[in-house]
């Protein structure tokens, strides 16, 4: 088993400053992978204080060695691809096809992306013609305190760390204890590149002690946090007594409006989708909203696609869906499949207990519900696992209203071959991301919700502002010599 009890702080890894062990599950074997230490508040304040430290130096460091010090890591972290792809599999169970493609392939175009956007980006500009000498200057944030999920880990890591060094920020990233060991090894990533001492920090913990600790820090001037809507909430409440900005990017309940006259393979593409990643994504299309002239059709090819969708061992090469992250995961969902069977959700595919023939690891039936309402607790609950609901809907306004009828606001779907159709719905929806007909954002767009699906964006451009302050400075000399 592997063992990686220590911190990375100011450049060096580091005790802890009390042995509080944690261990890391396999999901595929309910057996421990790793063990790692769990921070408490000294470990806190001592990664805080590395990053206040720090800050400084890193605010002054110019843009261009900001950026050529990213480009050096993106090259190690191609070279680790397959160390990552690896820890991946093993702490959090996505099979080791999607983590080397699309896992630790989140990384790599987040950073590319984040390169593309700075070297572009005009940190100090002039208001406009009518008052060129305002010049709009952007800073960084400060301290960020960088909290991350398990279910994307090296998405949601590439997409705070690396807006945030290339803002100027300084930072103490607390990955998930759930998928702590591919977080570490993009600790070593950014050691070898070079970062200054204090620049970057990773301590791992939980919630309670660790995460409390780092987020209502008074020397944190920023929380980007990636989780339940529910913890997103309580880190809010802990950091407004030091007033510091709080991004937050939480659960998702999307909707997938599929028209009488999509295409053929609208159906098919949205089970699929949906059950990608053992159904853990925020973003993932839970909700399928069908016009009722093709309803039928379309429960009878979802139930189909679902029946034929493999769950298998993460670590085996090959197209199948993989476990959930651990047992209360797992008890979690089971809980949710039967209050949909309870309620009089139809189910046409899966249901409750482990695939046939497993008989350990978190496995999870793909799971089809038609004939759901939107007042269910199947339609209305973040599900995280492998559970689609079908809605049926008689007109456009119907399936708007619908769609629109929750608290979540992360990414809606819509299939049409009508162009302008799609274009007005999409407007319609409340939902930070719409995406059409199979078509996903390209690199860069932003990423991110309304409602209780968060605030802010990260990715491109938007992900850099985040970390950064706006200055608006009035009497600029235009004549000063640089």
């Amino acid at each position: 088993m592997l063992e990686k009890r220590e911190f990375y702080i100011n450049g060096e890894w580091v005790t802890p400053s009390e042995a509080r062990d944690h261990q890391v599950i396999d999901p595929s074997t309910e057996e421990p992978c790793a063990v790692v230490s769990l921070a408490n508040e000294a470990d806190v304040n001592k990664a805080v204080a590395a990053a206040k430290a720090a800050w400084p130096d890193w605010a002054a460091t110019p843009p261009e060695e900001r950026i050529a010090l990213v480009e050096k890591f993106y090259q190690i972290y191609k070279s680790k691809a397959e160390e990552l792809a690896q820890a991946i599999t093993s702490e959090m169970g996505a099979p080791i096809d999607l983590s080397r493609a699309a896992q630790v392939g989140a990384g790599i175009g987040h950073t590319k992306a984040f390169l593309a956007a700075a070297k572009d980006f005009q940190w100090i500009k002039p208001l406009g013609d009518h008052a060129p000498d305002t010049m709009i200057v952007h800073e960084p944030v400060g301290v960020c305190a960088l909290i991350t999920p398990w279910n994307w880990p090296m998405n949601q890591i590439s997409l705070k760390v690396i807006a945030a060094a290339i803002a100027g920020c300084t930072m103490v990233l607390k990955p998930s204890e759930e998928s702590p060991i591919n977080a570490m090894i993009f600790a070593e990533a950014m050691d070898e590149a070079g970062f200054p001492k204090g620049v970057f920090n990773l301590i791992n913990g939980d919630g309670a002690v660790t995460g409390n600790a780092l987020t209502g820090h008074p020397d944190v001037d920023m929380v980007s946090f990636t989780g339940s809507t529910r913890a997103g909430a309580i880190i809010s409440k802990n950091a407004a007594d030091s007033v510091k900005r709080v991004h937050l990017e939480l659960g998702g309940k999307g909707a997938n409006i599929v028209f009488a006259d999509a295409d053929d393979k609208a159906v098919k593409r949205g089970v699929i989708q949906m059950m990608n990643n053992s159904g853990q994504s925020c973003n993932a299309p839970s909700r399928m909203l069908v016009e009722k002239s093709i309803y039928d059709e379309a429960v009878e090819t979802a139930a189909k696609t679902a029946e034929i969708i493999a769950v298998g061992d993460s670590h085996e090469e090959g197209r199948h869906i993989g476990p959930v992250v651990n047992e209360a995961q797992w008890n979690k969902i089971q809980g949710l499949i039967q209050k949909g069977i309870d309620e009089g959700a139809r189910l046409v595919a899966g249901g409750l207990g482990r695939p046939d023939g497993m008989n350990r690891g978190y496995y999870v039936k793909p799971t089809i519900f038609a004939d759901v309402n939107n007042d269910m607790t199947i339609a209305r609950e973040e599900i995280f696992g492998p559970v689609l609901t079908m809605i049926p809907f008689e007109n456009e306004a119907e399936a708007i209203e619908i769609a629109n009828d929750t608290v979540y606001g992360l990414t809606n779907y819509v299939q049409t071959q009508d162009g302008a159709k799609a274009n007005r719905v999409a407007l319609k929806l409340r939902s930070g991301m719409v995406e059409m007909n199979g078509n996903p954002r390209g690199a860069g767009a932003p990423f991110g919700g309304m409602k209780q699906s968060g605030n802010g964006r990260e990715a491109g451009v938007w992900g850099i502002e985040d970390f950064l302050e706006v200055k608006a400075i009035g009497g600029w000399s235009l004549d000063a010599a640089e």
